[in-house]
């Protein structure tokens, strides 16, 4: 008899059952709450908002506890799944950082070596051309504007015009005669080739190399921004319930179903999943840009010979300047002798008595340490390529959260009772919540913030993609220069933040759930959007 009582009692739902508070009691106190909170028997649960049963051993202040407990383990929980991933974009942006301005430092360093030792005090005489060149080459990588080609041919010019006076010392070289032989200069070749090489590769090797830092940089940014997440009142009561309602029918050892898990995670993480689709372009961009990289934009490969290189046309207008100085003569006239005075003689001849080949010496960048950089974030930046939309499986598969549940002999936490989930889980994305069974969520209005990242990565991918082609991008001029070295509006670390910041709190459509409504949302907001574009602009161009 006794075992058919026994029998027909664990037959009996677990909601109908007498329940034993005394347990509930300890399991909430093990939470860290007062065990005071918890009722001595079990109640109707009629004044329960979130862990209604038809009794239970909880009451309104135990639910409150609940939910204060369930946004804290929600955040807990974002701010470990998205560790990694914010950690690979903070480390990856000031490693790259790093090394490009030691790159630049120490190709200055190995210049004013060589051109010391290879031409003495000529050079020193003239030192402040080849500093000039480096200080807007750095300029240019931290955010300045600065157009590359314009500047790289003032260079030139401005090292004609030395070499022009030092070889020809015995003559009066006023400003106006420079100013004549820089109308020649493109005819005269002084040169050779390599001003024309060193333009096409320092311009493509520093628009690659800033633009994928920026772009680190913004994917940083929205990694930290995106990773707090805004908690919904429906989200908090549905993570409630599925984390904590058990203990209110003394099942506090279930964990919840999978599938419950899902869709609880899916409707609190629903505008998360729609930023997945742009920040995957962005990683796509990205990876693009890397190949550039690694290959003929190689910032590395072009800067560790640039005192060669430079070495090389200084030579080569040494060797023609006979010839130069007569086609020179021949176009702005030969001008007025200077007199062999003591001082011009002894320039002249330490000049040319210095000239001699240069051996050259072994850089500190040797080993090609860009190119393990660049392969180790290859493969980080592979791995992260659909964080968000994967956010609520790896939430759901955690040991601590989820149950199998899909099996009749095994039970789990199905928001009600003990027993197996059998709602359908919904697909990803905003749009597809609006039959989510365990979070309400509203499907017309998008989360502002995450609209709002989902501008910025658009706009930097735009970037990243025409780095790839050599082209640096100026939102604020319309005139797009078909050599790309434009004035570019470049930003570090402070600038892309303030961009964010500005955009974060600039007012945004209402819809943006699936591509055609994305799109609809841009035609029907154009002076919303653009306002957004320059607010975003403004912010890129600073420092």
């Amino acid at each position: 008899m006794w075992a058919v009582c026994a029998l027909v009692l664990l037959c009996v739902p677990a909601n109908v059952r007498a329940l034993n508070c005394s347990l509930v009691k300890d399991a909430y106190s093990a939470l860290g709450f007062s065990s005071d909170d918890v009722p001595a028997e079990q109640t109707s649960g009629e004044d329960l908002r979130v862990c209604a049963p038809l009794e239970a051993c909880c009451n309104t202040q135990m639910e409150e506890s609940f939910s204060h407990r369930s946004s804290h383990d929600f955040q807990k929980l974002m701010d470990d799944a998205s560790e990694e991933l914010r950690d690979t974009f903070m480390s990856g942006h000031k490693r790259f950082d790093d090394f490009f301005l030691e790159l630049l430092e120490s190709t200055e360093r190995s210049l004013n070596e060589m051109f010391v030792r290879t031409y003495g005090k000529p050079y020193l005489q003239n030192a402040e051309v080849f500093q000039s060149l480096f200080s807007e080459l750095r300029r240019f990588y931290t955010g300045g504007n600065v157009n590359l080609e314009e500047m790289l041919k003032d260079f030139w010019t401005r090292l004609l015009e030395r070499m022009f006076q030092l070889l020809n010392s015995q003559f009066q070289i006023t400003d106006e005669y420079l100013e004549c032989i820089g109308k020649y200069t493109e005819q005269l070749r002084p040169f050779g080739d390599v001003p024309k090489k060193l333009k096409s590769q320092v311009t493509r090797a520093f628009i690659a190399a800033r633009t994928f830092v920026q772009g680190l940089a913004v994917g940083r940014d929205v990694a930290n921004r995106v990773a707090q997440v805004s908690m919904s009142s429906s989200c908090v009561s549905g993570f409630t319930k599925m984390l904590y309602c058990s203990y209110c029918q003394g099942l506090f050892t279930l964990k919840p179903c999978r599938n419950y898990c899902l869709n609880v995670m899916k409707g609190c993480l629903a505008n998360q999943a729609d930023l997945n689709n742009e920040w995957s372009k962005y990683i796509d961009a990205l990876l693009l840009l890397t190949q550039r990289l690694e290959g003929p934009f190689n910032i590395e490969s072009v800067m560790e010979p640039i005192d060669v290189k430079i070495s090389e046309a200084i030579m080569n207008m040494q060797e023609n300047s006979m010839q130069l100085s007569y086609q020179v003569f021949q176009g702005c006239g030969q001008p007025e002798p200077a007199g062999m005075t003591r001082s011009a003689r002894s320039v002249h001849d330490s000049f040319s008595g210095r000239f001699k080949p240069y051996e050259e010496l072994p850089t500190v960048a040797s080993g090609a340490p860009l190119h393990r950089l660049v392969s180790e974030m290859k493969e980080k930046l592979k791995h992260f390529q659909s964080f968000w939309v994967s956010l609520p499986l790896v939430f759901c598969k955690e040991e601590q959260i989820s149950a199998d549940g899909q099996t009749e002999d095994q039970q789990c936490w199905n928001g009600h009772h003990s027993g197996r989930y059998i709602a359908e889980v919904q697909k990803d994305g905003l749009a597809q919540q609006a039959s989510n069974p365990e979070v309400i969520v509203d499907v017309s209005r998008p989360d502002s913030l995450i609209r709002q990242q989902i501008l910025a990565l658009r706009i930097m991918s735009n970037k990243l993609k025409n780095a790839y082609d050599g082209h640096d991008i100026n939102f604020q001029d319309s005139n797009e220069e078909s050599s790309g070295s434009g004035s570019g509006s470049g930003c570090m670390e402070s600038c892309v933040t303030a961009s964010d910041s500005s955009i974060t709190h600039t007012p945004v459509p209402k819809a943006e759930t699936t591509d055609e409504v994305a799109t609809a949302a841009d035609s029907a907001s154009a002076l919303e959007i653009c306002t957004l574009m320059l607010t975003l602009t403004l912010a890129l161009t600073c420092r």
